[in-house]
């Protein structure tokens, strides 16, 4: 069914009133749309912002039909926004993406089923049910990685495992309460780096990128994303970005999408699996990807408006090489317990900086509360900038 774009003047909403929420919605008020958020948290970083913010639960039929009636398209903020509530708003609005590709993205267990469906490269993993299923783990898939299928994010949910006796001691610490917890193994491999391709993809089917993000993790957290033209072999980035469109087009998917990878170093794994392997999915705009507000001609936040207001896409262009540094509660905290405000002045005296802070109040340990980009003519020289915005900041080299 072909919908008409949506003028601007109209309301769009979002499922979640966080960072991701608040940058999409100054994206959005820039092309003179009205936002709408419905958030719990009445002090929510988006819904501060925004023309409307809508204080309820996320499976509330009130806040769900208010949102629904006010709003001309609506998109979610973050995977584990109920699927059920985005599937109540589909019956009388625009929903993007759809809560089907919503529900495989919550599962990991689905999502890793659905990239072998896809032909797209995973690592060797193993689907972990019950205590029973321990047994018949293969033995090749330790050392490995356990991580619960639902609710894991930022490092959250997974537990390194080196021996059998490690697995079982770890698959009876992430069981909680009384429903049993579904865990996939995923065997460890040798990694060189990790990268991202942050695509969009309209309702008509046509697809568009970012360039392709190399990641640095720290804890399981993104800590530094640097992008630039022909950062990796032309093979490898062509591999990434087909195997991410594929992705996408297999789950009919609207909307801006992360697809994670992890590069694996040369050596025999890497003469069976090749170059690289599909990490995760995240059906929103990513971590990874904030770097575009300021390096490219057009971010990831606007496409994702483009998306739901079903205006053209166009391919989006990197003016400048870059690096993203996220900034955590830790910065705050570097003192001690008291939060203390980073010295912004020194860190906005070097060139190239682009400092976003998310406004939130409370900064705590591994909380987002905001990045910095820092652009320049080579990645080289960004770099050299960054060092120095990490050591006023105190953050690791």
């Amino acid at each position: 069914m072909t919908h008409p774009w949506i003028a601007p003047g109209a309301m769009l909403g979002v499922l979640g009133g966080g960072q991701l929420a608040r940058m999409w919605s100054h994206a959005a008020q820039q092309l003179g749309y009205r936002t709408a958020v419905l958030d719990p948290d009445p002090q929510s970083p988006a819904g501060l912002i925004s023309h409307l913010h809508i204080a309820s639960p996320y499976l509330d039929a009130q806040g769900l039909s208010q949102l629904a009636s006010q709003c001309a398209a609506v998109t979610t903020e973050f995977e584990n926004v109920p699927a059920q509530a985005l599937a109540r708003l589909q019956a009388d609005t625009l929903v993007s993406p759809a809560p089907e590709a919503v529900r495989v993205a919550q599962d990991r267990a689905l999502e890793k089923a659905h990239f072998v469906g896809c032909g797209v490269p995973v690592a060797p993993h193993a689907v972990i049910e019950n205590t029973q299923a321990l047994t018949s783990v293969p033995d090749h898939l330790l050392p490995g990685i356990l991580k619960t299928t639902r609710l894991g994010y930022d490092g959250k949910g997974q537990v390194r495992v080196r021996t059998r006796d490690e697995l079982t001691a770890a698959f009876a610490a992430l069981q909680t309460g009384d429903t049993p917890v579904v865990c996939i193994l995923e065997q460890q491999l040798p990694l060189a780096a990790e990268c991202s391709v942050v695509l969009a993809r309209g309702h008509d089917g046509q697809c568009v990128h970012l360039p392709l993000q190399l990641n640095r993790h720290r804890d399981g957290i993104l800590a530094v994303t640097e992008v630039w033209a022909n950062a990796l072999p032309e093979h490898t980035t062509q591999q990434a970005l087909h195997a991410a469109q594929q992705i996408a087009a297999s789950l009919h998917y609207v909307g801006v999408l992360c697809v994670e990878f992890f590069l694996i170093e040369e050596g025999p794994v890497c003469d069976v699996l090749g170059p690289l392997v599909v990490n995760e999915i995240a059906p929103r705009p990513h971590n990874s990807g904030h770097h575009s507000i300021d390096s490219c001609d057009v971010s990831q936040f606007e496409l994702q408006v483009r998306c739901m207001a079903h205006l053209p896409l166009p391919t989006p262009r990197l003016h400048s090489p870059c690096v993203m540094l996220n900034l955590l509660g830790d910065v705050w905290l570097a003192s001690g317990a008291t939060p203390r405000e980073p010295d912004w002045a020194a860190v906005l005296a070097l060139p190239g900086v682009h400092l976003h802070l998310y406004g939130k109040a409370e900064p705590r340990h591994g909380r987002k509360m905001g990045h910095l980009t820092v652009t320049a003519a080579t990645i080289r020289e960004a770099r050299a900038v960054a060092a120095q915005a990490a050591r006023v900041l105190g953050l690791p080299s």
